[in-house]
């Protein structure tokens, strides 16, 4: 395999520009690292000029929306956890103060990747507006007497959000040494190149050298690190107690019967404890030792109209947490069942709950007709229908649901004893 991770000479940057400096150099330090291959690089790129180089690299590429390109590249290096892989992104001026926070997020949790930020102190794509990086005294479009006030220090914000590397460097010559030595770094590693844009920068600011302004900017070159900074390691981190928020992650209390996953979707009206119960069964899987996600959609004004949770519970570990199948559908009100009726009415297959007061939709899957509202009032019929369909299924035992239950603040309110005599019932009834 060849270990050029640039496919071609040819850069689709501007003459002069520092872009194509910086990418000469990136691929030599790219080189040096040993047993680096293209496929073992992701570069992760966004809107603007130093976005348009993707299609130059050899490696894996991602191109996404301005500014968000940290954001893209913090999920791909949590999914890949993998640390023989490089995760890249190359990010301008300007989306890099548009995506702000996802930069200072990563730097927080010290997100394992490498981001160069190419500030030519202004959107070179778009006109050469300033943007947030735009020094004190640098001439744009939009403000040709110069900027009256400093931009923001990049790499002091990373410093003190937590990153482990930050520097700042001017883009002229080979700096293959500075981008090979962040690159090496286990974590977050920012490096703020700064340089002169060809097109806007040298109009604008004619017979300034990039030395003159970074300096009179107080741009000065800069390293700073956190030694006690360590990389962000999904793998290591999944089973603490961090990721539910200080709450003890639930043991492995119960077994399961269930093969594969399910993908069950619960709809019913505000205030009847759709996504409290969405939770329940949520932690209750997770107590028989299963991986689950859940997802809520609700009106902006909350306490009125629908209320649909989607819920994915399997036994592997779920990567993508979109329904395509549904295996279950529980309808306790009719601005649920309004909500989720396109879906019913596709489904081939599965199940159906259906509260007693609304009508039977046209569907191919099976219809379970209940009065899962009358037993223990509107406000738990999601529950109430939960619970049955866990009592009907048996993919996992319904003392899991009543365990999480009673350490609900809805366990306040409903009794675990009655909820499982109004599901011994409603078998004993039948259909």
């Amino acid at each position: 395999m060849s270990r050029s991770f640039l496919s071609t000479e040819n850069l689709p940057f501007c003459s002069g520009c520092g872009h194509g400096l910086m990418a000469r150099s990136l691929e030599k330090a790219l080189q040096r690292i040993e047993g680096l291959n293209p496929l073992d690089l992701v570069v992760v790129t966004d809107i603007g000029c130093i976005g348009i180089i993707d299609k130059q690299f050899a490696s894996h590429t991602v191109h996404g929306l301005h500014g968000r390109s940290v954001a893209m590249a913090t999920g791909i290096s949590m999914g890949l956890a993998d640390p023989d892989k490089k995760i890249l992104v190359l990010i301008g001026d300007g989306g890099a103060t548009i995506g702000l926070h996802h930069i200072m997020e990563a730097a927080h949790r010290n997100i394992d990747m490498t981001v160069i930020v190419h500030n030519n102190m202004l959107y070179g794509m778009t006109g050469g507006q300033p943007s947030g990086l735009t020094p004190c005294g640098f001439r744009t479009s939009t403000m040709p007497e110069g900027r009256p006030d400093n931009g923001m220090d990049l790499c002091r914000m990373a410093h003190a959000a937590g990153a482990a590397y930050s520097r700042r460097i001017m883009a002229l010559g080979d700096v293959s040494d500075v981008l090979e030595e962040a690159l090496r770094v286990k974590g977050f590693s920012l490096v703020e190149a700064v340089e002169l844009c060809t097109s806007y920068g040298v109009k604008f600011n004619p017979g300034r050298k990039l030395t003159d302004i970074a300096g009179d900017a107080g741009m000065t070159p800069v390293l700073l690190k956190n030694p006690e900074a360590s990389a962000f390691r999904p793998e290591a981190d999944r089973d603490t107690e961090s990721l539910f928020h200080g709450v003890p992650a639930p043991e492995k209390r119960f077994g399961h019967n269930l093969a594969g996953k399910v993908s069950i979707i619960l709809a019913g009206a505000a205030g009847e404890g759709v996504q409290s119960t969405a939770e329940m069964l949520a932690l209750a899987a997770i107590s028989c030792g299963l991986s689950v996600t859940k997802k809520g959609s609700y009106p902006v004004t909350v306490g009125v109209g629908f209320s649909l949770a989607e819920v994915i519970i399997s036994t592997k570990e779920i990567h993508y947490t979109g329904i395509a199948g549904i295996d279950a559908v529980m309808a306790t009100s009719r601005e649920g069942l309004q909500r989720a009726l396109p879906r019913i009415e596709a489904m081939k297959s599965g199940s159906v709950y259906l509260d007693a007061s609304l009508d039977r939709p046209e569907t191919g899957a099976e219809l379970v007709h209940r009065d899962y509202r009358g037993p223990l009032g509107y406000r738990s019929a999601s529950l109430l229908c939960a619970a049955h369909y866990l009592s009907r299924s048996g993919i996992f035992p319904i003392e899991a649901l009543l365990e999480a239950l009673s350490a609900s603040r809805a366990g306040r309110a409903v009794d675990a004893a009655e909820l499982l005599k109004a599901v011994e019932e409603m078998e004993r009834a039948g259909v």
